[in-house]
This record gives structure tokens, C-alpha cells and sequence, in this order.
């Protein structure tokens, strides 16, 4: 078990403070103008080299020590969620209906804490790329940044992030190979009838009925077409169909989460969905058609990169600073798209699990949630010792 550098353990406070200050100052996705500008300002007085307006308000940084040729990519996220905050703490968000309800104000804190220390120290021998991603929250940022080139203007040998996550203990560092996260589609249903007065249904198409039937035959996807040791889920939102209690419409509209944690079964998903609402509207002399749109690939870690990544956490929190048996996570993830293209390690941090100083064990996208500051000096830590054991001077004989 590694000790915490104290230069690092001096940044602690104003660690705290940027990350009470990203939280109090919200940004949806794309508005992240001044997380940005904060960003790289401190980027640049550490001296990196900064660019800036990536995928719009996206930076990238980077340092390069010594000879080496290997490069390794840390990715944070900026942005908020359209959430209205209930925490009452003084740091609370100052913008109604913004809030940093996900944790990525500390994301970017201990990213920016690490890369500050690495900028002093320098002790790697390599290049260090510096992601703050804007748009994670269901805005595919991650997906805009590479369309923008930015793994071939920054090629990384191997790309990394963090995310914190309630009900673990504060600090804790958790790691999985494989798929870890599962994909996700933002699924869209046009379920198109024929309209008419409610006392008379007969000479009517109702698409509310169509509806309510695909509803329910959409369930017997999961429980009847997915292998039963797989994970899939597919949850409908939202019915919207018509205004008044006495006319039958012509339209209604169904929208649907549908998870997976296989590439095979996702795409069983895809195919079962699109047949099943299509030919239950025929059956009703309805039509219908499905969207399926912003679509987050499954997580897949990297099994060697993961390996590494796990080994550098033990050297620096032990074996008990761990999270034994990490469970894969049907949450989605954007940086999925990064890691379809490099090998690299998603993990997670312990947000706190309800007991003692800095509960932290509200579910993220809950207005009641927030970051726990204890973990900070972990996550900038860990960091930094990932970078110094990927990047590691090459001794000479």
C-alpha cells in the first residue's frame, strides 16, 4: 500500500473547493462554457498544452516527459443533469432545474488534482492525454469527440476513466473485465390508427388498444426470447396518445428504454422489438413504426488493461481498498464508444455506503445526491499512480 504523496494531499482543499464551485454552476450538455474555461485555464498555468472547442465545449490537454513513446488517455466528464436540486448544502447548484447530479463535478476535480501533480512532479516518461468530455448524460459526447478525430489528433495506447458510485464505501476502487456496462437505445413507437368519436369504436382504429398490446407482448420479449442467464431490459416511459376522454386518436406515441449487456442479445433486442410492434398493429389494422436512436454500445474493458489497472490500485489502497466481486452495472455509459476503439478500463470509486462522516449513498440522478469529498484524494491519487506505473521511466543499464 502506497502512501499519499503529500503535494497531493496539499491540493486537497482547493480540490474541494473546484469541485463546490463546478457544483454550485451547472452546464447541460453542450453549455459546459464555463466548466470548460475553468478547465483549461488551470490546464494551462500547469503547463499543458490545451485545446479547446472539441465537440464543441470539449478540452484536451496534454504533457509529453522525457523520450518515451508510450501515451496514455484519462477521460472526466463536465456535464449536468436537468434535474432540480433538494440538497440544501451551501454548495448547492444556483441555476433551478440544473444540477450536478451524477457526480461528474468530482470527475473533473480529481482529474484536474492529478493533473496538476503530474505537471509538478513529472515523473513519467511519455505523453499524458487529458479528456473533459462534455455530453455524457444521453448527448453522446464521447461519440462527437471521436467523429471529431480526437484518438487520431491524441492517439492513446490505452484510455481510462472513473466514476463514482453510491452504496459502495468512500474511496474504494472497484474494477471488472469484460462487459461491465450495458448498452442502451432510446427506442421510438408511432403507432398510426384511425380517429373517431369514442361512442362509436367501431368505425375507428384505436391506437391507444394497438398500444396497450404492444406494452404487454413486449414484456414476453425478455421473458421468452432472451437466454435466461443473459441480462436484457426493456422498460416503456411513456404513452402519449390524445387529449380528450371521448376521441379515439390517431396516433400514439410509446418511447422505451431497452437495455443489454451483449452485443448478440441487443441486437436479438433490435429485431424481436421491431417485429413484435409492427406485426400487432397489423393485427389491429394499424401501422407502426419504430426508431431506435442514440444508441450507447455495451462497456467492454479491456482484459489486460483492467488487470493493469487493478494492480496499481492494490499497490495504492491494498487489497482492502477494494470492491471485491464488482457486479456488472445495467446503467449505460458513453465512454463506451472510447473504449470500441482503445483498450482501456472504466472503474468505478465508493461514493460512500450511508455509514459515518460523508454518507454519500443517495443514487446518483437523485435530487438529494452529491458527491462525497472524501473521495477525491483517491481518485486524484489513484490517477496519479496509474499514469507513473503506464508511463514508467525506462531504467538504463
Amino acid at each position: 500500500m502506497t502512501a499519499i504523496a503529500p503535494a497531493l494531499r496539499a491540493l486537497e482543499d482547493e480540490m474541494i473547493a473546484i469541485r463546490r464551485r463546478i457544483h454550485a454552476h451547472p452546464e447541460l450538455a453542450y453549455e459546459e462554457h464555463a466548466t470548460s474555461e475553468l478547465v483549461a485555464a488551470e490546464l494551462e498555468r500547469a503547463g499543458y498544452t490545451v485545446h479547446r472547442g472539441i465537440a464543441r465545449t470539449g478540452v484536451v490537454a496534454t504533457l509529453t516527459c522525457g523520450g518515451g513513446t508510450r501515451r496514455i488517455g484519462l477521460r472526466a466528464d463536465m456535464d449536468a443533469l436537468p434535474i432540480h436540486e433538494q440538497t440544501g448544502l451551501p454548495w448547492a447548484s444556483t441555476l433551478p432545474g440544473k444540477m450536478h447530479a451524477c457526480g461528474h463535478d468530482g470527475h473533473t476535480a480529481m482529474l484536474l488534482a492529478a493533473a496538476r501533480h503530474l505537471a509538478h512532479t513529472r515523473t513519467f516518461d511519455g505523453t499524458l492525454t487529458l479528456i473533459f468530455q462534455p455530453a455524457e448524460e444521453g448527448e453522446s459526447g464521447a461519440r462527437r469527440m471521436l467523429a471529431e478525430g480526437v484518438l487520431e489528433r491524441f492517439p492513446c495506447d490505452a484510455v481510462f476513466a472513473m466514476h463514482n458510485m453510491p452504496g459502495y464505501p468512500v474511496g474504494k476502487l472497484g474494477f471488472r473485465s469484460g462487459p461491465f456496462m450495458a448498452s442502451v437505445d432510446d427506442v421510438g413507437v408511432t403507432i398510426r390508427g384511425y380517429g373517431g368519436h369514442g361512442a362509436m369504436p367501431h368505425e375507428a382504429v384505436d391506437p391507444v388498444v394497438v398500444a396497450a398490446h404492444v406494452v404487454v407482448g413486449l414484456q414476453s420479449i425478455v421473458a421468452r426470447n432472451v437466454p435466461p442467464l443473459e441480462t436484457a431490459i426493456v422498460t416503456v416511459g411513456s404513452i402519449q396518445a390524445g387529449e380528450a376522454n371521448n376521441v379515439i386518436p390517431d396516433t400514439a406515441e410509446l418511447r422505451m428504454s431497452v437495455r443489454a449487456l451483449s452485443p448478440a442479445v441487443r441486437t436479438l433486442l433490435h429485431k424481436r422489438i421491431t417485429a413484435l410492434v409492427e406485426s400487432t398493429a397489423i393485427a389491429y389494422g394499424a401501422s407502426a413504426e419504430v426508431r431506435f436512436d442514440n444508441p450507447f454500445p455495451v462497456l467492454v474493458n479491456d482484459g489486460p488493461m483492467t488487470e493493469f489497472a487493478r494492480k496499481v490500485a492494490i499497490e495504492l489502497v491494498g487489497e482492502d481498498g477494494l470492491i471485491p466481486d464488482l457486479p456488472r452495472l445495467t446503467g449505460s455509459e458513453d465512454f463506451s464508444y472510447f473504449l470500441e476503439r482503445s483498450p482501456g478500463c472504466y472503474l468505478i470509486i465508493g461514493n460512500g455506503d450511508g455509514k459515518g462522516k460523508g454518507k454519500g449513498s443517495c443514487m446518483v440522478h437523485n435530487p438529494g445526491y452529491d458527491f462525497n469529498d472524501d473521495a477525491l484524494i483517491t481518485g486524484a491519487a489513484y490517477w496519479v499512480k496509474l499514469v507513473e506505473s503506464f508511463l514508467r521511466p525506462v531504467r538504463q543499464d
